[in-house]
């Protein structure tokens, strides 16, 4: 058979992953997530849809739809035919296509089916003509078009039916042909259902009510461009305005809306959706949050994550404030290589690993018990779980007995599998304290500014290894030694206590990156806030530092700190292991 096989290279191969938003930590006592929003507007930037696993049973062609595909995966030839609208000469040229060994060259990988489908078979245009097709008319030539989603690829193929044999294959990396019209309307299936649309709209739209269902090229070519997802946006017009739904078909979910003046010529990108919505709503004001006797209030900041202020219990005035200054990576095999990254805002930001989704208002179950919630925000790369792109995930857990825990993760994969990760995360106390540590014979108050190594302090029965007494109460600190139930292996911390002054910034607004990547000692920068002449810290406003070790593990079955790509139902999805820090505070006068 002479056929040739030519790929056009637009780009590297993408891992496609089977769902915008990775995998996060071990949520065994985290419930039902409520991500707070507001009504979008015309003039609002839109809203980001909740990643949650689309309810199948309201949904019946994505549901028929999946079965196939799972059906299909199983077959020895795991290519899915397009089935609707073919005469018998369309079925002939996709059956030729379908088993042509060279059309079949990528429907595996390790012996492992990818996702293929079939897209469109239809008579060659004259326009489609080449030198290798020259022979054809458009009485006995098809052109056959297949998607792999997966690879991000799309091949084509043109059949020669009245000699039954293919005359050229052509591939295109990181493109994707026209869907099909069953594809289309799973797309406006998952628009008019989603909670967002209705939200939005405050009844379910029609579909008949839809334009540009699939239109690919509204979002730029590059659609879902974080993942290289198959994406199109259904589009209802209401009076001078247009409400575009994008919809993710490699995932079967919805990834946000999106406003726009009807006459406007700007183009909408699922990563311009995210990037403007995040940085109007969390970027540039407060946002209050009230819950089991919490008060606090929260903001993304340029570069130090996520910042918590003005947090209360029970009315008593417990941080002024609370944020993730740095995350300081370095390769032990490398002679000091690494990086000091920091997380913030998508837009002017000095971030490098920026947010993409709002914080989401958790439980936290114990025993079957709502016991408290926790506020988590993620920042990761473009091409997570790809070599040299991070995924990090900041928590401020608040439970019901007066207990707070600020938990930091690293969910992989970095540049290299010998990485261990510091970050830094500083808390100011709202009143004057004294700070303390334990030994043998008890609790031993620090009378000016100081570091240690928790290794090497002891610890009460409690595992507090310092304390915090105000006239508050105060509290116990105790640093993870994986104690809490959430896959953490223990942090080998270092512990910096500084005086907080309220007439020069030493970190009350944003940071810059403040420690070198790869010092394996205390010099992690909070040493710098503390003066040649250490200052007095009894009874006195502090800043506490606490910078975790935490080294990443990428052999199999041991994975810490870890990502990577595995095969489910045909596409490949991020399966990551978390590395969870953070110390306990236990109030003194808990039960």
């Amino acid at each position: 058979m002479n056929v040739s096989l030519k790929i056009i290279l637009l780009g590297c191969v993408m891992f496609a992953l089977a769902a915008c938003q990775p995998n996060t930590s071990d949520t065994s006592s985290i419930t039902s997530a409520q991500v707070p929003t507001l009504d979008p507007t015309p003039t609002d930037p839109g809203l980001i849809a909740v990643r949650a696993t689309p309810d199948l049973a309201q949904l019946p062609l994505l549901s028929a739809h999946l079965q196939r595909v799972e059906a299909n995966l199983q077959e020895p030839i795991p290519i899915l035919p397009l089935e609707e609208g073919l005469d018998n000469n369309q079925r002939l040229a996709q059956s030729i296509a379908i088993r042509d060994s060279q059309f079949q060259r990528y429907i595996r990988e390790n012996g492992q089916p990818l996702r293929n489908e079939i897209f469109s078979v239809s008579p060659i245009r004259p326009s489609d003509i080449s030198e290798k097709t020259a022979s054809c008319n458009t009485d006995s030539c098809y052109r056959v078009e297949m998607y792999n989603y997966a690879l991000n690829l799309y091949t084509a193929a043109v059949i020669d039916i009245r000699n039954q044999k293919v005359l050229d294959i052509v591939g295109y990396d990181n493109m994707q042909p026209d869907i099909p019209q069953s594809l289309v309307d799973v797309a406006l299936e998952i628009a008019v259902n989603s909670p967002e649309v209705r939200q939005t709209f405050g009844y379910t739209p029609d579909t008949k009510d839809a334009v540009m269902a699939s239109t690919k090229t509204a979002l730029n070519d590059t659609t879902c461009e974080r993942s290289r997802h198959l994406c199109v946006a259904p589009t209802f017009v209401v009076e001078d305005y247009a409400l575009w739904a994008i919809v993710d078909l490699t995932a079967g979910t919805l990834v946000g809306v999106r406003w726009t003046s009807v006459g406007s010529t700007n183009t909408i990108t699922e990563k311009s959706l995210e990037n403007e919505s995040m940085t109007r709503r969390y970027c540039q004001q407060n946002t209050l949050l009230e819950r089991d006797g919490w008060r606090l209030d929260y903001i993304l900041t340029s570069s130090d994550g996520l910042r918590i202020s003005d947090v209360r219990y029970q009315d008593t005035a417990i941080l002024s404030s609370a944020k993730l200054v740095d995350w300081h990576v370095s390769y032990s095999s490398s002679d000091g290589f690494g990086y000091s990254d920091a997380v913030g805002c998508p837009a002017f930001s000095q971030a490098a690993v920026i947010a993409v989704e709002p914080p989401q208002v958790e439980d936290i179950t114990e025993n079957g018990e709502i016991v408290g919630f926790s506020l988590t925000q993620d920042f990761w790369s473009d091409l997570w779980p790809l070599p040299c792109n991070y995924y990090y995930e900041q928590r401020f857990e608040f439970y019901k007995d007066g207990r707070f825990r600020p938990v930091v993760s690293s969910l992989g994969r970095g540049c290299g599998d010998d990485g261990t990760y510091r970050p830094v995360t500083r808390l100011v106390f709202a009143e004057p304290a004294t700070f303390s540590e334990w030994n043998a014979s008890g609790w031993q108050a620090w009378t000016t500014e100081n570091w240690r190594l928790a290794a090497e302090v002891g610890s009460n029965e409690s595992g507090a290894s310092f304390r915090l007494t105000s006239g508050n109460g105060g509290f116990d600190i105790v640093p993870s030694a994986g104690q809490f139930s959430d896959g953490g292996r223990g942090d080998n911390p270092y512990i910096f206590v500084t005086r907080h002054h309220m007439d020069k910034d030493e970190g009350d607004s944003d940071l810059p990156t403040i420690g070198p990547c790869c010092n394996a000692d205390y010099q992690q920068g909070p040493e710098k806030f503390i003066d040649t002449e250490p200052e007095s810290i009894t009874d006195a406003p502090l800043v506490v530092w606490y910078v975790p070790q935490l080294a990443n593990d990428a052999t199999e079955g041991t994975e810490y700190c870890w990502a990577k790509t595995v095969l489910e139902n045909g596409v490949y999805i991020p399966v990551s292991y978390p590395c969870p820090s953070g110390p306990m505070f236990v109030p003194l006068n808990a039960p």
